[in-house]
């Protein structure tokens, strides 16, 4: 089934042109000699991101190859300006950025609804020939022209706003997590590499608050050298106040993966290991006591927990201290 989560979009931009300034003179009845009367060019349209809360996935501008404003129009007699070219603005969603294509310059970041910068700017309209009479020239025959269009070939990236990220190995449980604690359904099967897009649930807390958590697509050994789904999506993690590491009751050395995936953080970002970190251990309804006391025996240094999505065992303990880190 194809997905609507679209988080990288390519397209060529080119902003409106400005109009040209008249060269033009007055020309009446009972008035031989009128003096120049040009009007100024209109301004080219600006190309524009505008934040949308309501927008999660760049799906909207995925087959939108070209993005061209309109030009300004040119000025006329009787200092007559031109009309401005009309605006284009993109809406996206929070948490886009945009970049040069051929640099990878990044050029600006939409962090707020309602947000709007203007990315490729129109060019300015040319001065009519009413602006170069001077005493010693009363009929200029000459006006400026507008300024030249901007073109740029423009990279869209969304890095996914959330409080919570969920980092693990393929089969780990983030998705089961994820529906059990929130209303998001994603889908979960029994073998790796299910969520191949991220999927973004609200958990309800208590006393009507709530905080956001995002499944990230599981992560492999080498995926900072592009190994599995590579770093694809690594960058939504960038985002999250939170990272809760998720590593299942039935792996081979609980500790030894945490800290694969650590590393693995740390090639892509080493930044992204300043962020509070919890460990899940999920599946645990197969783990006895005993085995419990373990486990833990060898996270001493790891803030760590017991889950079971299915039994919703450690679920509310785990909200709760999602909730303290949050605030």
């Amino acid at each position: 089934m194809a997905s609507n989560f679209i988080d990288y979009v390519k397209f060529f931009g080119r902003s409106g042109a400005g109009g040209a300034g008249s060269v033009h003179f007055r020309r009446e009845k009972h008035v031989p000699k009128g003096g120049p009367d040009g009007g100024d060019g209109g301004r080219g349209g600006h190309i524009s991101l505008k934040g949308n809360s309501q927008l999660w996935t760049l799906l909207h501008l995925k087959f939108r190859k070209h993005v061209r404003a309109q030009a300004g129009g040119a000025g006329s007699g009787q200092n007559s300006f031109g009309a401005d070219g009309d605006d284009i603005t993109l809406e996206v969603p929070i948490g886009t950025i945009a970049r040069d294509a051929e640099t990878g310059e990044k050029l600006m970041e939409i962090l707020e609804d309602g947000h709007t910068q203007i990315l490729l700017k129109g060019g300015r309209g040319g001065q009519g020939n009413t602006h170069y009479k001077t005493a010693t020239n009363q009929t200029p025959s000459y006006a400026q022209p507008g300024e030249d269009a901007i073109e740029k070939a423009i990279i869209l990236e969304l890095k996914l706003l959330a409080d919570v990220g969920l980092v693990g190995f393929p089969n780990a449980g983030k998705s089961t997590l994820l529906s059990a604690i929130s209303a998001a359904k994603p889908e979960i099967a029994d073998y790796p590499f299910t969520t191949l897009t991220p999927n973004l649930g609200v958990v309800d807390y208590r006393d009507g608050k709530s905080f956001v958590m995002a499944d990230i697509p599981g992560i492999i050994e080498g995926a900072a050298e592009g190994k599995g789904l590579g770093t694809r999506f690594l960058r939504h993690i960038e985002r999250n106040s939170i990272l809760l590491f998720m590593v299942p009751a039935d792996a081979d050395d609980i500790k030894t993966q945490y800290l694969i995936l650590l590393k693995e953080l740390e090639k892509h970002n080493p930044q992204l290991l300043d962020k509070q970190r919890i460990l899940a251990i999920s599946k645990s309804d197969l783990l006895d006591e005993e085995l419990q006391t373990e486990i833990s025996a060898e996270l001493t240094e790891v803030p760590h927990l017991y889950i079971s999505s299915w039994e919703s065992k450690g679920l509310v303990e785990l909200k709760d201290r999602i909730w303290k880190f949050l605030n």
